[in-house]
């Protein structure tokens, strides 16, 4: 069940993404509009476009957080297993279980830390300059 749904869900939001899906909406509105007068833009004749509307924005709002959830999901993996693979710190897997505070405190340490990071890279680069100008002590020949 849980295969057919995912096949199902990925199928329908890849149409969904299509230009020509938006061109067929866009002309069922078109037709929807221009057959006003016909109606007498009656109360019916709005019944109808509101009910399909609401019906495919309800059924499409399940299906693409289905595929949203699982292409987070297949990122946050990737992303782990690069961090588990690298140098970086093995205690940033599994982040995206934390609240959103503690998710935001680790984010500006990290800023923090990299602030300080430029910062270094930019006194070492103002002394390696100066060390190779002309007439430096330690400029070499």
């Amino acid at each position: 069940m849980e295969k057919l749904f995912t096949r199902i869900a990925n199928y329908v939001a890849h149409l969904a993404g299509l230009p020509s899906t938006f061109a067929v909406c866009f002309l069922i509105i078109v037709a929807w509009g221009a057959s006003g007068p016909m109606f007498g833009f009656s109360d019916t004749w709005q019944l109808v476009i509101n009910t399909g509307t609401t019906i495919v924005t309800f059924l499409m709002v399940f299906l693409i957080q289905n595929t949203q959830n699982r292409d987070g999901a297949a990122i946050q993996a990737k992303l782990d297993e690069l961090i588990r693979v690298s140098k970086a710190k093995n205690s940033f897997i599994g982040i995206e279980h934390l609240t959103e505070s503690e998710v935001q405190e680790i984010r500006e340490k990290c800023e923090r830390a990299a602030k300080r990071h430029d910062r270094q890279v930019a006194d070492m680069a103002v002394k390696k300059a100066a060390a190779q100008k002309p007439g430096s002590k330690t400029h070499a020949a």
